[in-house]
């Protein structure tokens, strides 16, 4: 794997990752009963960003260890998914 296919790779993995984080916990502006004017009641009250990415980093990295190294010792090769995938 080159090293352009290695941050291909954590990018997808790392953005996967992200939208799957993204909706855990929301609170709601109407949840916490203080709504900002101009703002629409379901708006996030406080997003907690930088908590989700630094989970979503651990969580896309210790992934990634895992495809990696799945893919550099060929236990799942290109001809073993091209095999199955193959129309009869």
């Amino acid at each position: 794997m080159s090293v352009m296919s290695a941050i291909a790779l954590y990018g997808i993995i790392w953005f996967m990752t992200m939208f799957l984080v993204l909706p855990f916990r929301p609170r709601s502006q109407a949840d916490a009963g203080e709504i900002v004017p101009g703002t629409p009641a379901g708006a996030p009250q406080d997003a907690q960003m930088w908590r989700k990415v630094k989970l979503v980093t651990i969580i896309a990295t210790a992934t990634f260890v895992v495809v990696a190294g799945i893919i550099l010792s060929e236990i799942i090769t290109y001809d073993m998914i091209e095999g199955i995938t193959r129309s009869q």
